[in-house]
Protein backbone atom coordinates (compact mmCIF):
# COMPACT_ATOMS: atom_id res chain seq x y z
CA UNK A 1 0.00 0.00 0.00
CA UNK A 2 1.42 3.01 -0.90
CA UNK A 3 2.07 5.65 1.80
CA UNK A 4 0.93 9.34 1.27
CA UNK A 5 3.23 12.53 1.22
CA UNK A 6 0.62 14.19 2.43
CA UNK A 7 -1.49 13.71 5.47
CA UNK A 8 -4.99 15.78 7.05
CA UNK A 9 -5.27 15.95 10.75
CA UNK A 10 -8.83 16.55 12.47
CA UNK A 11 -9.46 17.79 15.94
CA UNK A 12 -11.31 19.79 18.42
CA UNK A 13 -11.29 20.16 22.16
CA UNK A 14 -13.55 22.06 24.20
CA UNK A 15 -11.53 24.08 26.87
CA UNK A 16 -11.84 27.26 28.52
CA UNK A 17 -9.56 29.88 26.49
CA UNK A 18 -8.56 32.87 28.11
CA UNK A 19 -6.99 34.74 24.93
CA UNK A 20 -8.87 33.59 22.03
CA UNK A 21 -6.93 36.04 19.85
CA UNK A 22 -3.63 35.04 21.40
CA UNK A 23 -3.96 31.21 20.34
CA UNK A 24 -5.12 32.32 17.26
CA UNK A 25 -2.19 34.47 16.47
CA UNK A 26 0.09 31.41 18.23
CA UNK A 27 -1.68 29.22 15.65
CA UNK A 28 -0.91 31.21 13.19
CA UNK A 29 2.99 30.81 13.93
CA UNK A 30 2.74 27.39 13.97
CA UNK A 31 1.26 26.62 10.67
CA UNK A 32 2.91 28.74 9.04
CA UNK A 33 6.24 28.01 10.03
CA UNK A 34 4.98 24.19 9.38
CA UNK A 35 4.14 25.34 5.65
CA UNK A 36 0.24 23.67 6.63
CA UNK A 37 -2.80 25.04 5.18
CA UNK A 38 -5.92 24.26 7.53
CA UNK A 39 -9.49 25.99 8.29
CA UNK A 40 -8.79 26.69 12.10
CA UNK A 41 -11.97 27.82 14.71
CA UNK A 42 -10.54 29.38 17.78
CA UNK A 43 -12.69 30.60 20.55
CA UNK A 44 -13.41 30.70 24.48
CA UNK A 45 -14.83 27.66 24.83
CA UNK A 46 -11.98 25.73 22.60
CA UNK A 47 -10.46 24.83 19.17
CA UNK A 48 -11.49 23.05 16.10
CA UNK A 49 -9.58 22.71 13.41
CA UNK A 50 -8.87 20.53 10.20
CA UNK A 51 -5.45 21.00 8.16
CA UNK A 52 -2.99 19.61 6.02
CA UNK A 53 0.46 19.42 5.32
CA UNK A 54 3.16 17.01 4.76
CA UNK A 55 3.18 14.07 6.69
CA UNK A 56 6.20 14.72 8.84
CA UNK A 57 5.09 18.68 9.43
CA UNK A 58 1.76 17.39 10.47
CA UNK A 59 3.52 14.91 12.82
CA UNK A 60 5.28 17.72 14.29
CA UNK A 61 2.24 19.95 15.16
CA UNK A 62 0.79 17.63 16.64
CA UNK A 63 4.06 17.23 18.77
CA UNK A 64 4.04 21.23 19.66
CA UNK A 65 0.41 21.09 20.45
CA UNK A 66 1.00 18.53 22.87
CA UNK A 67 3.32 20.25 24.46
CA UNK A 68 0.58 22.56 25.96
CA UNK A 69 -0.94 21.79 28.81
CA UNK A 70 -4.40 21.66 28.02
CA UNK A 71 -4.39 20.40 24.32
CA UNK A 72 -1.82 17.82 25.41
CA UNK A 73 -4.27 15.00 25.50
CA UNK A 74 -6.55 15.86 22.36
CA UNK A 75 -7.08 13.72 19.93
CA UNK A 76 -6.09 13.80 16.68
CA UNK A 77 -7.35 11.82 13.50
CA UNK A 78 -5.16 11.48 10.59
CA UNK A 79 -6.06 10.56 7.04
CA UNK A 80 -4.35 10.52 3.56
CA UNK A 81 -4.09 14.00 2.10
CA UNK A 82 -3.99 15.00 -1.34
CA UNK A 83 -1.77 18.24 -0.89
CA UNK A 84 -4.48 20.23 -2.09
CA UNK A 85 -6.88 19.28 0.51
CA UNK A 86 -7.41 23.52 1.16
CA UNK A 87 -6.70 26.75 -0.68
CA UNK A 88 -5.05 28.45 1.83
CA UNK A 89 -4.23 29.06 5.75
CA UNK A 90 -7.31 30.03 7.45
CA UNK A 91 -7.81 30.89 11.38
CA UNK A 92 -10.97 32.65 12.59
CA UNK A 93 -11.98 33.59 15.95
CA UNK A 94 -15.70 32.95 16.63
CA UNK A 95 -18.18 32.96 19.34
CA UNK A 96 -18.27 28.92 18.92
CA UNK A 97 -16.31 26.26 17.84
CA UNK A 98 -19.06 24.92 16.49
CA UNK A 99 -22.34 26.98 16.29
CA UNK A 100 -25.82 26.25 17.38
CA UNK A 101 -26.79 29.07 19.40
CA UNK A 102 -27.74 27.45 22.69
CA UNK A 103 -27.38 29.79 25.69
CA UNK A 104 -25.65 27.87 28.54
CA UNK A 105 -24.84 24.96 26.84
CA UNK A 106 -21.00 23.56 27.64
CA UNK A 107 -20.17 20.56 26.73
CA UNK A 108 -18.00 20.98 29.75
CA UNK A 109 -20.79 20.83 31.83
CA UNK A 110 -23.60 18.51 30.29
CA UNK A 111 -22.74 15.91 27.68
CA UNK A 112 -23.61 12.73 26.43
CA UNK A 113 -21.65 9.70 27.68
CA UNK A 114 -18.91 8.28 25.14
CA UNK A 115 -19.09 5.21 23.40
CA UNK A 116 -16.45 4.22 21.49
CA UNK A 117 -15.72 2.73 18.07
CA UNK A 118 -15.56 -0.71 19.27
CA UNK A 119 -18.29 -0.70 21.71
CA UNK A 120 -20.77 0.77 19.21
CA UNK A 121 -19.97 -2.19 16.75
CA UNK A 122 -20.56 -5.00 19.49
CA UNK A 123 -23.82 -3.20 19.78
CA UNK A 124 -24.10 -3.69 16.04
CA UNK A 125 -23.13 -7.40 16.33
CA UNK A 126 -25.27 -8.12 19.45
CA UNK A 127 -28.54 -6.37 17.84
CA UNK A 128 -28.83 -4.36 21.26
CA UNK A 129 -31.84 -2.12 20.82
CA UNK A 130 -30.26 1.48 20.23
CA UNK A 131 -30.76 4.43 17.91
CA UNK A 132 -28.72 6.13 16.17
CA UNK A 133 -28.83 9.79 15.59
CA UNK A 134 -27.23 11.55 12.75
CA UNK A 135 -26.15 15.31 13.71
CA UNK A 136 -24.69 16.25 10.31
CA UNK A 137 -25.93 18.60 7.93
CA UNK A 138 -28.08 16.88 4.86
CA UNK A 139 -25.53 17.15 2.21
CA UNK A 140 -23.00 15.53 4.41
CA UNK A 141 -25.78 12.59 5.23
CA UNK A 142 -26.61 11.53 1.89
CA UNK A 143 -22.76 9.99 0.74
CA UNK A 144 -22.69 7.86 3.59
CA UNK A 145 -24.21 6.96 6.98
CA UNK A 146 -24.81 4.12 9.56
CA UNK A 147 -27.41 1.78 9.19
CA UNK A 148 -31.12 2.33 10.10
CA UNK A 149 -29.87 5.68 11.82
CA UNK A 150 -32.11 8.49 12.40
CA UNK A 151 -31.46 12.01 10.54
CA UNK A 152 -32.05 14.68 12.46
CA UNK A 153 -32.70 16.57 9.12
CA UNK A 154 -31.26 19.77 9.94
CA UNK A 155 -29.25 21.93 6.96
CA UNK A 156 -26.78 23.87 9.10
CA UNK A 157 -26.24 22.45 12.87
CA UNK A 158 -27.78 25.55 14.16
CA UNK A 159 -31.05 24.18 13.06
CA UNK A 160 -31.42 21.29 15.30
CA UNK A 161 -33.19 22.85 17.92
CA UNK A 162 -36.34 22.54 15.46
CA UNK A 163 -35.78 19.08 14.81
CA UNK A 164 -36.39 18.47 18.23
CA UNK A 165 -40.45 17.66 17.32
CA UNK A 166 -39.36 14.65 15.38
CA UNK A 167 -37.18 13.09 18.34
CA UNK A 168 -39.26 13.40 21.36
CA UNK A 169 -40.71 9.84 20.83
CA UNK A 170 -37.11 8.19 21.78
CA UNK A 171 -36.84 10.41 24.92
CA UNK A 172 -36.78 7.01 26.88
CA UNK A 173 -35.04 5.00 24.53
CA UNK A 174 -30.85 4.32 24.24
CA UNK A 175 -29.85 6.89 21.55
CA UNK A 176 -26.14 7.73 20.28
CA UNK A 177 -25.66 10.76 18.43
CA UNK A 178 -22.80 10.63 15.62
CA UNK A 179 -20.77 13.12 13.87
CA UNK A 180 -17.58 13.53 11.84
CA UNK A 181 -15.26 13.85 14.29
CA UNK A 182 -17.30 14.33 17.31
CA UNK A 183 -17.50 18.24 17.89
CA UNK A 184 -20.95 18.80 17.32
CA UNK A 185 -21.91 15.32 19.32
CA UNK A 186 -20.57 17.20 22.28
CA UNK A 187 -23.15 19.50 22.16
CA UNK A 188 -25.58 17.47 20.44
CA UNK A 189 -25.59 15.17 23.09
CA UNK A 190 -25.98 17.57 25.64
CA UNK A 191 -28.90 19.27 24.25
CA UNK A 192 -30.98 16.45 23.62
CA UNK A 193 -30.26 15.70 27.97
CA UNK A 194 -31.31 19.48 28.24
CA UNK A 195 -34.86 18.51 26.35
CA UNK A 196 -35.52 15.23 28.38
CA UNK A 197 -33.61 12.35 26.92
CA UNK A 198 -32.31 10.16 29.18
CA UNK A 199 -30.15 7.64 27.90
CA UNK A 200 -27.61 9.53 25.10
CA UNK A 201 -24.30 8.58 24.30
CA UNK A 202 -21.93 9.97 21.66
CA UNK A 203 -19.52 8.49 19.49
CA UNK A 204 -16.23 9.57 20.76
CA UNK A 205 -14.00 10.90 18.24
CA UNK A 206 -16.59 10.60 15.64
CA UNK A 207 -17.39 8.65 12.55
CA UNK A 208 -14.21 8.69 10.72
CA UNK A 209 -12.64 6.62 13.88
CA UNK A 210 -15.37 4.15 13.52
CA UNK A 211 -15.00 4.02 9.83
CA UNK A 212 -11.24 3.36 10.29
CA UNK A 213 -10.94 0.62 12.40
CA UNK A 214 -14.54 -1.36 11.03
CA UNK A 215 -14.17 -0.19 6.96
CA UNK A 216 -17.40 -1.27 5.55
CA UNK A 217 -19.24 -2.38 8.45
CA UNK A 218 -22.33 -0.97 9.40
CA UNK A 219 -21.55 2.22 8.20
CA UNK A 220 -22.42 2.27 4.49
CA UNK A 221 -20.93 4.90 1.32
CA UNK A 222 -18.30 7.34 2.77
CA UNK A 223 -17.54 10.41 5.08
CA UNK A 224 -18.29 14.01 3.66
CA UNK A 225 -15.36 15.91 4.98
CA UNK A 226 -14.90 19.54 4.79
CA UNK A 227 -12.07 19.91 2.43
CA UNK A 228 -11.62 19.76 -1.43
CA UNK A 229 -11.41 15.64 -1.04
CA UNK A 230 -15.19 16.28 -0.27
CA UNK A 231 -15.90 12.57 0.63
CA UNK A 232 -13.59 10.03 2.13
CA UNK A 233 -13.70 5.92 2.18
CA UNK A 234 -11.87 3.58 3.39
CA UNK A 235 -11.19 -0.07 1.65
CA UNK A 236 -13.35 1.15 -1.13
CA UNK A 237 -12.13 -1.57 -3.39
CA UNK A 238 -13.35 -4.15 -0.60
CA UNK A 239 -16.21 -6.05 -2.58
CA UNK A 240 -18.49 -5.41 0.92
CA UNK A 241 -17.94 -1.42 0.06
CA UNK A 242 -21.41 -0.04 -1.27
CA UNK A 243 -22.23 3.01 -2.55
CA UNK A 244 -25.52 4.73 -1.21
CA UNK A 245 -25.53 8.30 -2.78
CA UNK A 246 -27.77 9.29 -5.72
CA UNK A 247 -27.67 11.69 -8.74
CA UNK A 248 -30.33 14.37 -7.52
CA UNK A 249 -31.22 14.32 -10.80
CA UNK A 250 -31.33 11.11 -12.46
CA UNK A 251 -31.08 9.11 -8.84
CA UNK A 252 -28.14 7.18 -10.78
CA UNK A 253 -25.87 5.61 -8.03
CA UNK A 254 -23.36 8.11 -7.19
CA UNK A 255 -21.20 9.79 -4.53
CA UNK A 256 -19.71 12.67 -6.73
CA UNK A 257 -20.35 16.31 -5.07
CA UNK A 258 -20.45 19.41 -7.08
CA UNK A 259 -21.37 22.92 -6.93
CA UNK A 260 -23.87 24.67 -8.72
CA UNK A 261 -21.88 26.63 -11.33
CA UNK A 262 -24.25 29.96 -10.67
CA UNK A 263 -22.05 32.63 -8.61
CA UNK A 264 -25.43 33.14 -6.30
CA UNK A 265 -26.35 29.79 -5.84
CA UNK A 266 -23.87 26.86 -5.72
CA UNK A 267 -25.93 24.60 -4.32
CA UNK A 268 -23.96 21.64 -3.18
CA UNK A 269 -25.19 18.77 -4.46
CA UNK A 270 -24.64 14.94 -5.80
CA UNK A 271 -24.66 14.60 -9.63
CA UNK A 272 -23.32 12.17 -12.03
CA UNK A 273 -21.13 13.44 -14.74
CA UNK A 274 -23.95 12.64 -17.66
CA UNK A 275 -26.37 15.10 -15.28
CA UNK A 276 -23.44 17.69 -16.17
CA UNK A 277 -24.73 20.22 -18.34
CA UNK A 278 -23.86 19.30 -21.93
CA UNK A 279 -23.17 22.84 -23.53
CA UNK A 280 -20.99 23.89 -20.83
CA UNK A 281 -20.05 21.06 -19.42
CA UNK A 282 -20.65 22.51 -15.74
CA UNK A 283 -23.27 21.63 -12.78
CA UNK A 284 -26.38 23.81 -12.28
CA UNK A 285 -29.15 22.34 -10.09
CA UNK A 286 -32.06 24.15 -12.31
CA UNK A 287 -32.46 25.68 -15.82
CA UNK A 288 -33.11 28.83 -13.77
CA UNK A 289 -29.51 28.61 -12.90
CA UNK A 290 -27.90 28.25 -15.82
CA UNK A 291 -29.88 31.03 -17.73
CA UNK A 292 -29.01 33.42 -14.69
CA UNK A 293 -25.19 32.24 -15.24
CA UNK A 294 -25.57 32.45 -18.67
CA UNK A 295 -27.20 36.39 -18.58
CA UNK A 296 -24.08 37.16 -15.91
CA UNK A 297 -21.53 35.90 -18.50
CA UNK A 298 -23.21 37.48 -21.41
CA UNK A 299 -23.16 40.90 -18.88
CA UNK A 300 -19.09 40.72 -18.45
CA UNK A 301 -18.51 39.99 -22.02
CA UNK A 302 -20.08 43.11 -23.05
Amino acid sequence: MLVSQFQVLLYYKYVDIDDPEKLKEDQMYLCESLNLKARIIVSKEGINGTLEGKTLDTERYIQAMRKINFFKDMVFKKSAGTGSAFPKLSIKVRPEIIALGVPNLSPNKISGKYIDADKLHSWFEDKKEFYIIDMRNDYEYLSGYFENSIFSNTHNFFDLPKALPRLVHLKDKTVVTVCTGGVRCEKASGFLLMNGFNDVYQLKDGIQTYMEKYPNKHFKGKLYVFDNRLTLGFNTEDKEHEIVGRCMKCNKVCDSYVNCAYNFCHFHYISCEECLDRQLNLPFCDTVCKEKYLQQLSSSLN
